[in-house]
């Protein structure tokens, strides 16, 4: 039998002597139409050819729809024929060739090794290949591999087209609250607009928590979006950080670093964002979304002495009410002469308001006070001074880690900045080139692009000649002299440095207006402290 798959191998006829269970496996990696079709195709195709062999009695068609070839962890029908042919359910499989069976050279080796092992032969109708051949390995490696190669094209291809399709303003993703993103344009969704203007005109004027407008929100009973079953502090937040509102759009917040996995990562830098202003209509005034983002900055902890692994203040997780157990969390106020007062307040008492009491005058809520941040900085340092350390031993200790360290840091965050902007140019100028000789732009376009390119290049190839003529040789003298009186009045508990709190702390207590416990690290007992102005 003839057809769009070829003659069936005639060595194949001849090793078949008693009658086979046969399956047969058929994959699209889009759901688009025409795709669709070639799916039914295929099926129609392996049901006619199975029939027509007197010795094959057909078993299954296992089909995965959309699903991409490089992986096998989401083709669930590709799972259980691997699970079925394990349970020896069929004694031989056909597919159409190998890139529909896997693009990723490893799964194909292993997979057809596998069933080997269960007596299972598997043949690729197009590229002549049984399993069971005595060379089939070494061919399947090579078409394999050149199956992968392709993969890893289409895959550059496809990112440099939709890179280019954003810098022209099309939009990836999907809608959100107050917008609706169809066919690669947004639009405004005038009622959900009107719930992000009430969150932005909460949290920005009216000076409400994330938490407040979330709570009063699920209480007037305002409708949430999408997969969103409540609102929450976290949606909120969300929200206001969302640079869309405002019209802007920024693209490429994640990418995928590995074309065989397909997981995506968020992008920190490893590749270049795709940012558009005045893309498409605000929902909000660029002067309020901008007034949103100084709040949310002044709310959130102290952002230059932020550590890399957390954003949050020092004491952050680490205060607890000795009244009711509650943690404390933070608040923060601007002053009328606009400096801002940052404070603690037990979660459960600012939950409830004023506490209630009942008939016989008791107290029912929790009563704790609220203690300011500077005030809790200050109680730290008094503890820190109060520790019976061998300050000049531990400074030694400190300068021979840190000298020790210093060579470890031979380039400059400036020189480290143009190398990798050198790298994703040099990315960009490859994409270019396979882009043009794939045929997807015109030489017009691609003289143009590789210009700039090249130029971009080269200016920064000169700065960073330049960053590296103006390093000083040597700066480790003078950098530990910077350092040593910042780390005697540090340790001597006359300078608060919330990193080091940070590292520091295990734990407070707060026991009322008289009376808190500051546990530290590898300390046994807690400190005991009073509150500043009060006798020790």
């Amino acid at each position: 039998m003839t057809g769009a798959y070829g003659r069936f191998p005639k060595i194949i006829e001849k090793e078949l002597t008693a009658m086979q269970r046969v399956a047969a496996y058929c994959r699209v990696s889009t759901d688009k139409n025409d795709q669709i079709n070639s799916l039914e195709s295929q099926k129609r195709y392996f049901s006619e050819y199975i029939r027509q062999n007197p010795m094959w009695q057909l078993t299954e068609i296992y089909v995965d729809e959309g699903i991409t070839g490089t992986s096998t962890k989401r083709r669930r029908a590709f799972n259980r024929m691997i699970a079925d042919a394990e349970n020896r359910r069929f004694d031989l499989l056909l597919t159409k060739e190998i890139s529909r069976f896997a693009r990723n050279t490893l799964d194909s080796i292993y997979y057809t090794r596998r069933l080997r092992d269960w007596g299972v032969g598997v043949i690729f109708l197009r590229d002549n290949i049984n399993t069971l051949d005595p060379d089939a390995e070494l061919r399947l490696t090579i078409m394999s591999s050149i199956a992968q190669e392709e993969s890893r094209k289409t895959s550059d291809r496809v990112k440099w087209g939709q890179k280019r399709r954003m810098e022209q303003g099309v939009v990836f993703g999907r809608s959100l609250l107050g917008y609706d993103v169809k066919n690669g344009k947004i639009s405004v969704n005038e009622a959900g607009a009107e719930i992000v203007r009430q969150i932005y005109h909460k949290f920005a004027v009216e000076q409400k928590s994330a938490n407040r407008i979330a709570r009063e929100l699920q209480e007037a009973g305002v409708p949430t979006f999408h997969d969103v079953k409540r609102w929450s502090g976290t949606v909120i937040l969300r929200a206001l950080r969302n640079e869309k509102y405002c019209g802007d759009l920024v693209q490429k917040k994640t990418f995928t670093p590995d074309y065989l996995t397909h997981e995506k990562k968020r992008n920190r830098g490893e590749e270049e964002l795709v940012i558009l202003r005045g893309h498409h209509p605000p929902i909000v005034s660029r002067e309020l979304w901008e007034r949103a983002q100084a709040e949310l900055a002044l709310r959130s902890p102290l952002r230059e002495q932020r550590s890399r692994f957390s954003s949050r203040y020092c004491f952050s997780g680490k205060l607890r009410c000795g009244l009711c157990g509650a943690p404390f969390i933070p608040r923060a106020k601007r002053r009328k002469d606009g400096s801002v007062y940052r404070a603690w307040r037990c979660q459960e008492a600012a939950a409830h308001g004023k506490p209630k009491t009942d008939p016989a005058g008791n107290p029912t809520g929790c009563n704790n006070r609220q203690i300011g941040h500077e005030e809790l900085l200050e109680l730290m340092c008094r503890a820190v001074g109060s520790l019976p350390l061998d300050r000049e031993s531990v400074l030694r200790d400190l300068f021979k880690t840190i000298r020790t360290a210093l060579p470890l840091s031979e380039k400059s965050e400036a020189a480290e900045t143009l190398q990798n902007r050198m790298r994703r140019i040099a990315d960009k100028k490859q994409r270019l080139i396979d882009g043009y000789l794939a045929g997807e732009i015109s030489r017009s376009d691609y003289l143009c692009l590789l210009d700039q390119y090249e130029r971009e290049l080269s200016e920064s190839a000169a700065d960073l000649e330049r960053c590296g003529r103006s390093a000083p040789p040597d700066g480790k003298g003078n950098f530990l002299e910077s350092l040593d009186a910042p780390l005697r009045e540090m340790l001597g508990g006359e300078l608060p440095d919330e990193a080091f709190f940070r590292v520091l702390l295990d734990h407070i207590v707060l026991y009322g207006r008289d009376r808190i416990e500051i546990s530290l690290k590898s300390l046994p007992l807690p400190l005991t402290a009073v509150p500043c102005g009060k006798p020790a």
